[in-house]
């Protein structure tokens, strides 16, 4: 039950800072980025939160090197997702 709680505890943390930042952030209410850009931005901020989490959290698991090219290809997505 603790550990629910606990996930649930991040979840809701790190939704009262996604909220508001992609209102802030979005381009109709004065911020610099169309949704795409903001979505694309949030993914990869999510995944290389999930990455460090993981390595710390769970010793076993590693980073390997089809690791690094899948998260390469990811920061070229929002390089394509920011280009204009």
């Amino acid at each position: 039950m603790a550990i629910i709680l606990i996930s649930w505890g991040l979840a809701f943390f790190e939704y009262c800072f996604q909220v508001p930042a992609n209102r802030i952030g979005y381009k109709e209410n004065g911020g610099p980025f169309s949704l795409i850009e903001l979505k694309v931005l949030q993914e990869v901020v999510h995944l290389c939160i999930f990455v460090v989490f993981t390595l710390f959290a769970f010793k076993r698991e590693q980073f390997t090197y089809n690791h690094f090219i899948s998260f390469a290809l990811l920061v070229t997505a929002v390089y394509f997702a920011y280009k204009k």
